[in-house]
């Protein structure tokens, strides 16, 4: 894939992060499929992991893996911003993994 490929890609997961909803997550996975890249999910992860550059802000911290567990929480700043971030949200996040994740789960597949 091209820069320029992966740029537009970065941008379109961009797009379905922005429309997270306050106090809901979804999956890198979840983000891939909805793309039509099942197979993408990494990728998902590493433009969350580049999402921190960008002018708009970007939730990255509603994008968990498939489990429902913080694996991205090494790209914020400061020891559990990303879990703090959820918390305020009324996400319980317990050991970096959310609790209750089906009931916070947002899959854009079926709500877009």
């Amino acid at each position: 894939m091209s820069k320029k490929e992966t740029d537009n890609f970065f941008e379109k997961v961009y797009a379905v992060a922005c429309l997270i909803p306050y106090g809901k997550v979804t999956s890198y996975g979840a983000i891939a499929t909805y793309l039509g890249m099942p197979r993408s999910a990494r990728m998902v992860g590493w433009a969350m992991s580049s999402s921190h550059s960008q002018e708009k802000e970007i939730p990255a911290h509603r994008v968990v893996n498939r489990n429902g567990i913080l694996t991205g929480k090494h790209h914020f700043q400061g020891k559990n911003l990303m879990q703090q971030l959820l918390e305020n949200e009324g996400i319980e996040v317990v050991d970096d993994k959310i609790q209750n994740f089906e009931n916070v789960f947002w899959n854009p597949s079926e709500e877009l």
